[in-house]
């Protein structure tokens, strides 16, 4: 993976993460800092035994402070949420302009857009505090027009049904 990009897995079908994660064990075994910040997955692996064991190459975040799917919460605990997400945007922007790793995944932050917690706007202040050297994953299931001209790269993920 070519250094100082932006890519995004997107798509209906399962891998995006495990393909994400798989470029953070490649750039952890060369060496680089990395940083998973997930989203919209309640806790995420954050307080994974094993994601401990990678560290300190591979530092595993979330923000969230539930497991219950956002969908489902009350709209008083969608607020917390939301406060408690944008907190973790406000993070991964503030590792972007310290240049806190050389990998960067935001995991379901395109989820973000569809409900509406971050603006597309958002994700481009984001995005601008990158520097030449990071390189950003980001995942999602679906992807917006707009966004596309954003990435470097982008990999879709689909299911297809079996005969």
């Amino acid at each position: 993976m070519e250094k100082g990009k932006i890519h995004i897995y997107t798509g209906d079908g399962h891998g995006k993460t495990p393909a994400a994660l798989g470029e953070a064990l490649y750039a952890a075994a060369e060496g680089k800092q990395v940083i998973v910040i997930q989203f919209m997955k309640g806790r995420g692996l954050s307080e994974n035994e094993f994601t401990r064991r990678l560290e300190p190459e591979i530092k595993f975040f979330c923000f969230e402070k539930t497991d219950t799917e956002y969908a489902d919460l009350t709209s008083r605990q969608q607020e917390e949420e939301t406060m408690n997400i944008r907190n973790g945007i406000n993070f991964a922007k503030k590792v972007l302009s310290t240049g806190g790793c050389e990998l960067l995944i935001l995991d379901e932050v395109l989820g973000l857009l569809d409900v509406g917690i971050i603006t597309l706007e958002d994700l481009k202040n984001l995005l601008e505090a990158k520097d030449e050297e990071t390189t950003i994953i980001m995942t999602g299931i679906q992807l917006k027009d707009e966004v596309i001209s954003l990435a470097d790269e982008i990999s879709k993920i689909e299911s297809m049904p079996i005969a």
